[in-house]
């Protein structure tokens, strides 16, 4: 809710990026992961307020969402060995856990301690907590040392979001008998974790922290200050036995010390400190709420849906519980909350945990006859509360995903009623959300140049078990990967499913860090079994997937080949983009190691395939992200080529595509049909892109990106422009929503999080939520931005449905996605990039079309068409800032412009310095953004070639312009005489029938010439020695450069072991020679053309006389046949390519030629056999004449 009003000089809140870590005490702008981290500095300072001399040891195993906590503690690395903190990140989960055990054991012998006691804390995702059981249960038995204390903190997954299984932890750690909090918000983080060591020390226990990723994602502003919470002692249960470690220690008597004694000082201590509080019970209040963590938050959200604040909730007969721990449930607080009330309705997420734990609570109660509520939470029913057997029309809430603030209220308006309770607000509708294809999704792949593109591809006939990493992302990518295991067990699955498979052989993918953590074990467990398979380790030197950290420990690819001889390995290869790296090093590697170029991975594959035994493929290439990383830290090398492709040149094969997988491989949509471009923005200079069996590919080598406009005058220089008048902004009433959006790794969450500290530097309240996990590979990327003037009107950090206030859409595809639409009010203002990158769907089919009017019709009608700004930003960015990346910093400026962002200019500006990444490239952006609303036409230019525009298929060009334009091409093809056959044919066509099918003398036209302008070698001469591809160059690049050409010439090509012709680069010789042949065009076709004798340029000018007989033969059908006459006309579209790869198009095409004649005329074609003489002749003469 909002009012607007002028903006007002203000003086900003000091603030620095580093008060999260230093400053003493104060509000600073800090993430879940930060306060954890920060945590560690508050309990080694109030330790040494009250003179102990303790250390603080972390370790545990990243993963979502705590996949960046790791990162987080190298970076203040330096200040945490000044506090006496190790961070030692461990290879697996249960060793990390049985470490931090260690640090409780110290005490067992104090005169050999160096400090009075360890705080120690692990961390895992939920598949670690299920690893780590063992450890945690012996070291919970065990206990903590007085002075240490131990946090288990268990990252969930709640949806499976980005893990491979949906995670509920609670259930673990409550056979371990650890006791759980779950804080609610970024603050609780801070708070609970100096209770929970508190409590850990008070008890003996292990004390778990519960981590979703709405919160522990979250970025806030939080109190920081060591002393904002006081401890106090269990005081109303005294222990009859010592309950710290010791040794030595009876196993038998550790079970009774937990039950008897441990767990119910832990539950003194929550009593004690208040973990679990009333927030609102009232006389005359008859159903209570109970939640705990993140479902407090949407509990509060909910209630704001049905119009309760907390004022209201009183009358509305409503009572509050929040949990601070809620196992084991503090029965007390239950009893006294219960009293009086009709009705308790538990609200949590996943399974029944807090519920059934109330109902054990109060069942005495009411199994003696006093006044005891009816205890609702999954189901409704009195009589059908077993979680497992609830009908559909009973089930409140559901126990297998996670809840939003709308289901709730949903849910709490159907008790209210059911309880007489009325007069409440309706729940709201999600407007728009059914308009989208699933299929539009965008899926998360491979980044651009990932090794995985081509580490992943197995032989035909053979298929690949995936596992975890980015590798698995081969499951959707058409690679015959199919499955998954748990981390550390890929290719196990296979020891045993091939003792009864016909399939003899098995390849297994397996991250180099997965091997480290454990996967060595599995093919340890393979050897053993003599089990026929191929472990492919694919070493990319990062731990990629959860950010790209580097192996917790040694590993090098010579290292890695010595431990897989010494295990029994049979056969060791290594293949790699680069194998000369190992030259005279080859005795650094285990005996018997051959090494081989990725060109050769599908022969080397055939070979391993049929060998006995285990073997193992090592793919050796740098994870792209990483190098993109390392090269602008100047920590890797970076080679001074870039790949352009000759737009005239290429034929939009696509061959490129299937070569590389690359996502820098675009559309570029042309007058002559869909062509292919290389995104210089993203590019990672894998170069297998070049591998695609094509002509079309430019070396540029030397030079650099071109930063600013090709022209020159103010008119391309915004920093000489007039600055706009700042507009009136939005002021705060009580909360504000934007909700920005985009396409992983383009900066979305740069921009939510320069909201979030602008908002911190104007004073005011704010909370920021990244979604993202998986989806940063190329994948839809949410960030949920909330303001308030205060805290007690922001709950939940996800924006609820129907609650945004303004859109910033960095991305047209995941704008139109239904967790964007369901989150917009009817007159949200909404600002998007109207340049729409493709999706992974273009990698897969290569004329797939991103359908962007309905697309705009699904926004449209979500926030109304005058609510709606399209910016074609990606253009402006590379016109004016050099680089696409500035895009969303563009949108950003002009959603401010256009008065829709709460913030002042000053906050903004100052957020973006403190970002400290490319200040004034995004300064520049953001105020290129404002002219995009104030002054557009400044911005206004010709569509650049970098920029992707998707063009319907249908033809819909003037013939007349369009057969005028196919001539004059025609004529600098060849000759007049050439142009002029083109015609003649065109007007044979015309003169048959005055009533042709829609789109059919237009296919003709295309099509026609399509064949006719084969590019033979003359054609690509005159194409590559044009000033138009000069041009081109110039406009992408400056500086110093040369020009070479990526190619396989006949008479010189080498050959690889696929019998393929391997491209090489060529330089300024073959441009002369391009400019030499180029002139002997004349020679086309005659009997003095030396290269008119090929197969290739025989087979290509039968094909013109092939499809003239082809039309001719069909034209007496076209009223009959419509549909199958015009697809007839279109079927050298799919003819594209060179060499091989046309070879093959022209077979399929041939193939469904022949199919086609057959339906429309009912005569009989023989298939035509590619060698037979006749496929270089008029073959169809003989079925027509």
């Amino acid at each position: 809710m909002s009012e607007v009003t002028t903006s007002a000089e203000e003086i900003l809140r000091s603030a620095k990026l580093d008060d999260r870590y230093l400053l003493d005490k104060g509000l600073a702008y800090i993430s879940g992961t930060q306060a954890l981290a920060r945590l560690l500095l508050n309990q080694k300072a109030r330790d040494h307020s009250v003179g102990l001399n303790t250390a603080g040891f972390v370790s545990g195993y990243r993963g979502s969402p705590l996949s960046g906590f790791d990162q987080v503690l190298w970076s203040i690395q330096t200040l945490l060995k000044e506090k006496q903190i190790e961070f030692i990140p461990g290879i697996n989960e249960d060793l990390a856990a049985t470490a931090c055990w260690g640090t409780q054991q110290l005490m067992q012998h104090p005169e050999e301690a160096t400090v009075d006691g360890v705080f120690a804390m692990w961390y895992g995702k939920g598949p670690g907590v299920d690893r780590s059981a063992d450890a945690l249960k012996h070291a919970n038995f065990s206990g903590t040392s007085p002075h240490g204390g131990a946090l288990v903190l268990a990252a969930d997954d709640h949806t499976a979001k980005s893990s491979s299984v949906a995670h509920q932890s609670e259930q673990l750690l409550i056979a371990s008998f650890i006791p759980i909090l779950y804080p609610s918000n970024v603050q609780e983080y801070l708070d609970f974790g100096i209770h929970g060591w508190a409590m850990s020390r008070a008890s003996g226990l292990w004390v778990g922290i519960k981590c979703t990723g709405d919160i522990v994602e979250s970025t806030s502003i939080a109190d920081v200050d060591p002393f904002r919470v006081e401890c106090h002692p269990p005081s109303d249960f005294n222990p009859s036995e010592n309950v710290h470690i010791r040794w030595p220690d009876v196993w038998p008597a550790q079970e009774p010390r937990v039950v008897r004694t441990k767990l119910p000082l832990a539950l003194s201590y929550c009593r004690a400190n208040g973990l679990n509080r009333i927030v609102s019970k009232k006389t005359g209040a008859r159903i209570g709420i109970v939640a705990s963590g993140k479902p407090y938050n949407d509990v509060r959200e909910a209630l704001v849906i049905l119009g309760i604040d907390e004022s209201d909730l009183a009358a509305k007969g409503l009572a509050l519980l929040k949990l601070g721990m809620v196992w084991p449930l503090e029965p007390q607080i239950i009893r006294e909350f219960a009293k009086d009330l009709d009705e308790i309705f538990v609200i949590e997420e996943k399974r029944a945990l807090i519920e059934q734990q109330v109902k054990d609570i109060l069942y005495p109660l009411a199994a003696s006859g006093e006044k005891a509520p009816r205890v609702v939470g999954k189901s409704s029913s009195d009589l059908q509360c077993s979680e497992f057997e609830i009908s559909d029309d009973q089930r409140l809430l559901r126990g297998d995903s996670e809840l939003g603030p709308a289901d709730i209220a949903s849910a709490l308006l159907s008790r209210l009623h059911a309880n007489g309770i009325n007069g409440l607000q309706s729940t709201p509708h999600k407007v728009g959300t059914g308009g989208v294809s699933p299929l539009l999704m965008r899926k998360p792949y491979f980044c651009s140049g990932c090794p995985h593109n081509s580490s992943t591809k197995v032989p035909e006939g053979s298929r690949s078990t995936a596992g975890i990493g980015c590798h698995y992302m081969a499951n959707w990518m058409n690679r015959s990967t199919e499955s998954y295991t748990h981390m550390g067990g890929e290719g196990a699955p296979w020891v045993g499913q091939s003792r009864f498979s016909k399939r003899p052989h098995m390849f297994a993918n397996m991250g180099d860090g997965t091997f480290y953590h454990s996967g060595s074990l599995s093919i340890r467990m393979a050897v053993a079994a003599k089990t026929p398979m191929t472990f492919k380790i694919l070493f990319n030197d990062a731990v990629a997937l959860t950010g790209g950290q580097t192996h917790d420990g040694p590993l090098t690819v010579p290292m890695l080949t010595k431990l897989l001889h010494a295990e029994g390995v049979g056969r060791i290869v290594v293949v790699s983009d680069d194998i000369e790296k190992y030259v005279g090093f080859e005795s650094n590697f285990a005996l018997g190691t051959t090494f081989h170029h990725r060109r050769d991975l599908d022969a080397v594959q055939k070979q391993l395939r049929e060998l006995s035994g285990v073997t193992v493929l090592i793919y050796d290439q740098t994870c792209a992200a990483e190098k993109r990383r390392r090269r602008k830290r100047n920590k890797y090398p970076d080679p001074q080529v870039r790949y352009v492709i000759n737009p005239e040149v290429c034929e939009g094969c696509g061959d490129c595509s299937v070569k590389s997988n690359c996502v820098s491989i675009e559309p570029l949509e042309t007058s002559l049909g869909r062509k292919r471009q290389i995104n210089q923005s993203s590019c990672n200079k894998d170069y297998s892109c070049a591998d695609g069996f094509c002509p079309s590919f430019v070396a540029i080598e030397g030079g650099a990106l071109r930063k600013k406009p090709t022209g020159t005058g103010p008119e391309y220089d915004p920093a000489s422009w007039p600055m706009p008048l700042d507009p009136e902004l939005p002021k705060l009433k009580t909360t504000y929503a934007i909700l920005v959006n985009g396409i992983g790794g383009t900066g979305v969450l740069t921009i939510g999080n320069i909201l979030g500290m602008a908002a911190h530097l104007q004073g005011l309240h704010c909370s920021v939520m990244d979604m993202a996990g998986l989806a940063q590979k190329g994948g839809a990327v949410w960030s949920h931005v909330r303001f308030a003037s205060s805290a007690e009107f922001v709950f939940s950090p996800k924006i609820p449905d129907v609650s945004a206030d303004t859109l910033i859409g960095g991305d047209l595809v995941v704008s139109a996605h239904p967790d964007s639409i369901s989150r917009l009010k009817p007159n949200c203002l909404v600002v998007v990039n109207e340049n729409t990158s493709p999706t992974s769907d273009f990698q897969q089919d290569r004329d797939f079309v991103v359908p962007e009017q309905t697309l705009w019709g699904t926004i449209k009608h979500a926030c109304g068409e005058k609510n709606l700004t399209k910016i074609p930003a990606h253009e402006i960015a590379v016109k004016f800032c050099g680089d696409s990346v500035f895009a969303n910093m563009i949108l950003l400026g002009a959603a401010w412009q256009a008065g829709q962002v709460p913030l002042s200019l000053k906050a903004l500006i100052r957020a973006i310095e403190l970002n400290g990444q490319a200040v004034d490239a995004n300064l520049r952006a953001f105020r290129i953004g404002r002219y995009c609303v104030t002054s557009p036409e400044r911005l206004t230019t010709k569509q650049s070639t970098s920029v992707i525009q998707w063009h319907s298929q249908i033809d819909s060009e003037n013939i007349e312009q369009l057969v005028k334009d196919r001539k004059e091409r025609l004529v600098a093809y060849q000759h007049l005489n050439y142009a002029k056959q083109y015609e003649r044919f065109l007007n044979e066509v015309r003169v048959f029938s005055s009533e042709n099918p829609a789109g059919y003398e237009e296919a003709i036209a295309k099509n026609l010439y399509k064949l006719m302008a084969y590019k033979d070698e003359y054609e690509v001469a005159r194409l590559h020695s044009s000033a138009e591809l000069r041009k081109m160059i110039e406009r992408q690049f400056e500086g110093s450069y040369k020009i070479r050409f990526s190619l396989a010439p006949p008479l010189f090509a080498s050959r690889g072991r696929d019998g393929l012709p391997i491209k090489q680069l060529y330089g300024d010789w073959i441009e002369r020679a391009f400019g030499f042949l180029a002139k002997f065009k004349f020679l086309r076709g005659t009997l003095f053309d030396p290269f008119g004798y090929t197969h290739e340029r025989r087979k290509e000018r039968a094909l013109i006389d092939e499809y003239k007989l082809g039309i001719t033969a069909t034209l007496p059908f076209i009223s009959s046949h419509p549909k199958q006459c015009v697809e007839l006309a279109r079927i050298p579209e799919q003819i594209r390519g060179f060499g091989h790869v046309k070879a093959k198009a022209i077979r399929e095409a041939r193939e469904r030629q022949r199919e086609l004649l057959i339906e429309i005329t009912g005569k009989d074609v023989p298939s035509l056999d590619p060698l037979d003489p006749l496929a270089y002749g008029k073959y169809l003469e003989g079925v027509w004449s």
